[in-house]
């Protein structure tokens, strides 16, 4: 191929990573280091790629600084769950694990359709590596310069069609597995495994910056495909998988006052057959690898590899990679994304209950025991429990028998609220404070009190049994996928946030600032006022984000988001 990469000094990162002896730096050694209780050097991005990131609790920083103390350094370990089912045993485990060694109990669900470990102490980390490896689970690929969990769409109503789209979704996280014996050295003790030092397909310095691939079930867009970089949209033929529709280049983070980055959608290459998903998975993986930009980690993504090269280009060199030709996209449409809460029965007559799990969160809260009942739930559950994209939770392939024990510990224990409203459901944040070192303002400890006030707003205009698409990060860098919400705020500083509007509500569309650094009250005034003319202008089915764009509130955002700060 003749586009050749940006010809300067490679970052830091790339030394790093080349020089880490297949990701295992010195981090046996940091370990046993007693003095500090977090990792140095390079250690603290290689620990990354063996799924956990170093943080500390921001709370207590001053605290900790008046008492000349280091502050609080602890681990937040993500896990590799590729389409986000566990098992209840696996739940019970790291339920377990969760209450008794980590610092805040809780185990967070996430839009990467896995779960989270939160304050997690240098001491333990061995054992929770250990545990995870006893469940059957692992936390490889989970962070760093790889391909990441790979999403499914947690789809209980076509269950034939979502467990071929899910084994697909596993063999593709498979595949990618960065090959090194590193992380049973270091965390298991050198406990054997089927992995052995070699490049493998992500090479000797992996990708670029972070890889994210969805496998999507139509018409439910729940994954937010154009938040990633590679998507599989599948292709049924009643009722069985056939192939896949193949997209590239989504993602949404970008950096505040840079206008080089810019959230944008994914690309169709083209539909292929079901034979060919490695291949095309690989080639679009190594293509990415050997032509994105290693010299400036914000625009390493594919999405900036495919406007510096062109998708016309980019999709040559993976069929020549590939060895496979794409065929024109097949017809697909989306109408809807979100989770389909409570009660709906699949094509196997076994019956599924979506939870709503407010951030992802699950806690003992003082009126809602949502981790006991969990716990109590997995004692007696047959099936499996999936973990949305959305932070929520299924429980999967119950026998009607069981549906009224199932129902009857959920509602128990808070699990279950029929006064939720949905514009409750349709919001959604990041965790932003006080562990996520990227915060620039709060978005978990947020977006409850904040949605309260927006159904007041919604209610006052008579449109209480409707919802806006609401999404809060505490950071540019898209962890909540703000950048495909119908109203987004994006952290600016404490207390401010930059308010995007006119995205749509299947996640086909990016929303365009329409405020910058703006406190909650003048959020507030904004969304009061714009959905009063919704309320008395809309048409017939016209949603919040279609509105704003066809009354001229906002701009749409093309799909190369080259005009995103026109």
């Amino acid at each position: 191929m003749s586009t050749q990469k940006p010809k300067t000094i490679l970052s830091d990162n790339e030394r790093l990573k080349k020089s880490s002896n297949f990701l295992r730096g010195t981090i046996a050694q940091d370990l046993e280091d007693n003095i500090t209780g977090g990792f140095k050097g390079d250690n603290f991005q290689l620990i990354r790629f063996h799924g956990m990131y170093q943080q500390d609790d921001r709370d207590l920083r001053a605290e900790r600084t008046c008492q000349k103390l280091e502050p609080l350094i602890n681990m937040m370990l993500r896990c590799r769950l590729p389409g986000g089912v566990i098992t209840t045993q696996q739940w019970l485990g790291i339920d377990a694990f969760a209450t008794e060694h980590t610092l805040y109990g809780s185990i967070r669900l996430t839009t990467r359709q896995t779960f989270q470990f939160h304050g997690v102490l240098k001491p333990k980390l061995k054992s929770m590596h250990q545990l995870l490896h006893r469940l059957g689970l692992d936390s490889i690929a989970t962070a760093g310069d790889v391909n990441r969990n790979v999403l499914c769409t947690s789809n209980p109503v076509e269950s034939v069609l979502h467990q071929q789209a899910w084994e697909y979704a596993k063999k593709i996280s498979e595949h990618f597995l960065p090959k090194t014996r590193a992380y049973a050295e270091i965390w298991l003790d050198g406990e054997k495994t089927e992995t052995t030092d070699q490049e493998h397909i992500l090479g000797a310095t992996y990708l670029p910056r972070k890889f994210k691939t969805t496998v999507v079930v139509p018409p439910l867009n729940d994954v937010d495909l154009h938040a990633n970089d590679l998507n599989f949209v599948a292709i049924s033929n009643k009722g069985q998988l056939v192939g896949f529709n193949v997209l590239v280049g989504g993602g949404l983070a970008m950096t505040h006052g840079d206008k080089s980055t810019y959230p944008r959608k994914a690309s169709e290459l083209g539909y292929i057959a079901l034979v060919d998903t490695l291949k095309i998975a690989e080639a679009v993986v190594t293509t990415q690898r050997d032509l994105g930009n290693r010299s400036n980690r914000k625009n390493a993504k594919t999405k900036y590899t495919l406007e510096r090269v062109g998708v016309g280009l980019f999709q040559k060199e993976v069929e020549i990679r590939a060895g496979v030709k794409f065929a024109p996209i097949r017809p697909y449409d989306f109408t809807e994304r979100g989770d389909r809460f409570g009660w709906v029965q699949g094509i196997d007559n076994q019956w599924h209950l979506t939870l709503f799990i407010e951030n992802g969160r699950i806690l003992d809260y003082t009126n809602r025991k949502l981790k006991t009942g969990m716990r109590e739930i997995a004692r007696i559950h047959q099936g499996d429990f999936r973990i949305t994209a959305n932070q929520n939770l299924i429980i999967a392939g119950v026998d009607k028998k069981n549906k009224a024990m199932i129902e009857s510990l959920a509602r128990q224990h808070g699990l279950i609220n029929d006064n939720i409203t949905l514009q409750r459901k349709a919001s959604m944040a990041c965790v932003a404070f006080p562990t996520c070192p990227l915060a620039m303002a709060e978005a978990e400890r947020f977006l409850p009190q904040f949605v309260t006030k927006v159904e007041k707003i919604m209610s006052n205009h008579g449109l209480g049994d409707k919802q806006i698409i609401l999404r809060v990060t505490g950071c540019p860098n898209g962890c909540g996928r703000a950048m495909l919400a119908e109203i987004g705020l994006v952290g600016k500083t404490i207390g401010r946030y930059n308010l995007y509007l006119g995205g749509d509500s299947i996640g086909t569309r990016i929303p365009r600032m329409y405020r910058e650094n703006i406190t909650e009250e003048e959020i507030l005034s904004i969304i009061d006022e714009t959905t009063g003319r919704w309320a008395c202008e809309r048409q017939p089915q016209e949603s919040y984000g279609d509105y704003v764009v066809r009354a001229g509130i906002i701009s749409p955002v093309v799909d190369s988001a080259r005009d995103f700060y026109d």
